[in-house]
């Protein structure tokens, strides 16, 4: 099937306003808007679809702020309304008689970064760059959500039988939508597990059945504080935060290695203190531990935890730690993975198919991944790869609008056939 104008169109829209995690008001009531003009059976929005504990929101200014942004862009204000407190994100419901129930998860936020103004650059000299400005679909999560409007759209004309959810998620960037969405209660009956990602570092016209390799991962902030001092006068005096929070860095990256995997460690974001002149009070790291396997992640998180202490007891200062996003590991199920490879074998434009492929990053997607295994289902997540002239999370990155299409098609001709045979 091609790409009608219309799903060129919504791509090009979302990618005009990208919005960080859990401020996805404009992406999830155009998203609504062009789902409520399909025949589905059920559309589930916001707190309906999230369980209520969730991680990295943020206060009730900034999304006091994000939602009359969204008005102000042309969002309903009544769906706007009912995403209060920050819960985005909805999922499409389509029953076509007996069969199984297949899920297929995109997600749709956006990511803090300025968008190139280069001539070079297509958003930009086609005019669909940004309009948030700090703030840009560099990961294609604007192509994720349109691949998912664009199954509905196939398998509403298939003779598919069975139901199919779409699963669109907020705040994929941070690790922190796919555990709430994954408890949220729709995920309970489904059988098939679909979750899809452009891009990855292959080509337009590859496509990877069953990516693995997936990194736990754990985020944290750790805010240290003591007592300034004068740094000439009275050093003695102070309580060095900015020390507690060096000697806290150091030894984060002296944690050992593990003889049962790979083990990462990160300080991303480091800042304090006010003046070189005075013994800073206060400071902050922001990072991340990650894990080859969940397990190896709680290893590297038990000995961060215990070193965010003892640096701020050893420098006499106090520390809080907020946890933030968090996915554990997973693994796609071979019998899934094989569906997917055989019909992505004979989709047009799809030149090399790739069993499996490690992803050597995270993904929350993994929380709806094991959700359903856990249940007994399979899920598989899937690469549909394509002609980025920027790397991923960069000022240049963007899709190959093909690559929309061969989502499409893999994507609809996987849900057919499971419609048809069990696996």
């Amino acid at each position: 099937m091609g790409v009608t104008d219309t799903l060129l169109d919504l791509r090009r829209e979302l990618h005009r306003h990208p919005e960080p995690a859990w401020r996805e008001f404009y992406t999830t009531a155009r998203l609504v808007d062009e789902l409520e003009t399909r025949p589905l059976d059920e559309l589930h929005v916001g707190p309906e679809v999230l369980a209520e504990d969730r991680r990295g929101v943020p206060d009730e200014d900034e999304l006091d702020e994000w939602a009359r942004r969204a008005v102000d862009a042309g969002a309903r204000e009544d769906v706007v309304d009912r995403l209060a407190g920050g819960y985005t994100g909805l999922v499409a419901v389509l029953r076509k008689g007996e069969g199984p129930t297949v899920g297929l998860r995109v997600d749709i936020d956006g990511l803090p970064i300025t968008e190139s103004e280069a001539t070079s650059h297509r958003p930009a000299s086609e005019g669909f760059r940004s309009g948030n400005e700090g703030y840009m679909h560099a990961c294609g999560h604007d192509a994720h959500a349109t691949v998912g409007v664009g199954v509905l759209d196939a398998i509403a004309e298939s003779d598919f039988s069975g139901t199919l959810k779409v699963f669109f998620q907020p705040s994929e960037e941070i690790v922190a939508g796919g555990e709430p969405m994954a408890e949220g209660g729709q995920l309970d009956d489904v059988d098939y597990l679909l979750a899809l990602h452009v891009g990855l570092d292959h080509p337009t016209g590859e496509v990877v059945a069953g990516v693995d390799g997936f990194l736990a991962q754990q985020h944290f902030r750790a805010e240290f504080s003591g007592e300034s001092a004068h740094a000439g006068g009275h050093p003695e005096r102070g309580r060095n935060a900015v020390q507690a929070m060096a000697t806290a860095i150091q030894n984060l990256y002296a944690i050992p290695r593990h003889d049962e995997g790979a083990t990462r460690v990160n300080a991303g974001l480091v800042g304090g203190g006010t003046a070189s002149n005075i013994v800073p009070e206060e400071a902050f790291v922001e990072g991340e531990v990650r894990g080859e396997t969940t397990a190896l992640m709680e290893y590297m998180d038990e000995h961060a935890r215990r070193i965010l202490r003892s640096a701020a007891e050893m420098h006499d200062c106090e520390v809080e730690v907020e946890y933030g996003g968090r996915a554990p590991g997973a693994e796609s199920d071979d019998e899934l993975a094989d569906v997917v490879a055989s019909v992505a074998a004979s989709t047009d434009g799809v030149d090399t198919v790739l069993d499996s492929d490690a992803l050597g990053g995270s993904e929350d997607a993994t929380y709806l991944m094991r959700h359903v295994q856990e249940r007994g289902g399979l899920a598989s997540y899937v690469c549909v790869g394509t002609d980025h002239p920027g790397g991923h999370h960069t000022p240049t990155f963007d899709v190959d609008e093909e690559t929309i299409r061969i989502a499409i098609d893999v994507f609809t001709g996987t849900i057919e056939r499971l419609g048809r045979e069990a696996v």
